[in-house]
């Protein structure tokens, strides 16, 4: 083949790989169904079975972003866009960040055992299992409802102390399966506190929420939570009574004033607007680098090979069709909550919501499948 041909012939294959590529960033780009988004949340609030704030942005601008439903049903004040809530375990990604940023730092390693912090009646667990959730520490609520004095409210330290007391028995050895710890994340405070001599809260505040100009979220009482302006208050659709009712009148929700002051697993409080900044400065290296926070996208492997889709705070999707997806939703008393970041595609989707809407898991899966651009979106 002379010179010339094999000249074309390379351009011609160039031409194709490049349209290749172009077509497969095409399909990866789909434009997001907003007319899906929007008919769904109307749909859903016209029915009352949701009453919150949703976001959806773009390579950080915000392209929908609407409130729907009531702060408050008694006084009816409606949501705005920028009311605050309740966020639930949405909070366990800060302070995964805390431990990342110390790790950074060199003050500490993911693979420390938490003996060499922290006393606790359970050895042989390392910093990782904590983050990821394969410690196989108890339920600390459980323990402390059995026996905490509930005209007390406790903190990590009480929380701690009562693991050591009553020591109930581990639920599997560190490392052999993944089960949702939130006593875990309460250790990770209190290990950030510990090696940083710092209250994790001003840590919090000081490191991540005003680094990032996150002037609305914040770690906050109950107290506080009462006397800030914009906050939803969190209701459950009673049947037997065909009504919404404040979540904080009924005796299971009681755990979140007794509990009131743990810290790490919970509490912390933000509007949509900050959570996006959030998302934002993760694109960047304003609090940690990306090596470091691809760790926390990082799946874990257990004892026996078998891999756990779950980083340091981050829910993970495995395989999903359009690219990278990290998340993680909340659930407390009258609040559901959601972030999901679709890293490839630059895509956020925040679901804020404080009716409990028995309809949250579909509603999170239709509007996965319109941010995305998927056929099907099961997690």
């Amino acid at each position: 083949m002379s010179k010339k041909y094999l000249k074309t012939a390379l351009q011609l294959l160039t031409f194709i790989f490049c349209c290749v590529i172009l077509s497969s960033n095409v399909l990866r780009a789909q434009a997001v169904d907003y007319k899906k988004v929007s008919n769904t949340l109307n749909e859903l609030a016209k029915k009352d079975k949701f009453s919150g704030v949703v976001l959806i942005a773009e390579n950080g601008k915000v392209k929908f972003e609407q409130a729907f439903g009531n702060l408050d049903n008694e006084k009816q004040l409606p949501n705005k866009t920028n009311t605050i809530f309740e966020l639930a375990s949405v909070s366990k990604q800060f302070t995964a960040m805390t431990i990342m940023m110390l790790q950074e730092k060199g003050l500490l390693n993911y693979d420390d055992l938490v003996e060499q912090y922290i006393n606790i009646p359970y050895k042989g667990i390392t910093i990782r299992q904590l983050l990821t959730h394969t410690s196989g520490l108890p339920d600390y609520q459980n323990i402390m409802d059995q026996h905490w004095d509930k005209t007390k409210v406790a903190n990590n330290i009480d929380i701690i102390e009562y693991l050591n007391k009553f020591a109930p028995p581990a639920s599997f050895a560190p490392g052999t399966k993944y089960e949702y710890s939130n006593t875990g994340f309460v250790i990770l405070a209190s290990i950030t506190e510990k090696v940083s001599g710092r209250d994790f809260i001003e840590f919090c505040n000081t490191e991540i929420f005003e680094k990032l100009n996150m002037k609305h979220t914040a770690i906050r009482t109950l107290a506080q939570k009462a006397t800030t302006p914009n906050f939803a208050l969190g209701y459950m659709f009673v049947t037997e009574r065909n009504k919404y009712v404040r979540a904080d009148s009924f005796p299971s929700s009681n755990y979140t004033i007794w509990l009131g002051n743990r810290k790490g697993p919970g509490r912390i409080s933000a509007n949509v607007q900050d959570l996006l900044k959030w998302d934002q400065a993760l694109y960047g290296q304003s609090l940690i680098s990306n090596k470091t926070l691809q760790e926390a996208y990082t799946p874990m492997a257990l004892n026996n090979g078998a891999i756990s889709n779950y980083g340091f705070g981050w829910d993970l999707i495995p395989n999903a069709p359009n690219g990278k997806i990290v998340w993680h939703n909340g659930d407390n008393p009258g609040y559901k909550t959601l972030i999901m970041r679709f890293v490839d595609q630059k895509r956020t989707l925040i679901i804020l919501c404080n009716n409990a809407t028995a309809e949250f898991v579909n509603l999170t899966n239709t509007l996965r499948t319109a941010v995305a651009g998927e056929a099907d979106a099961k997690k």
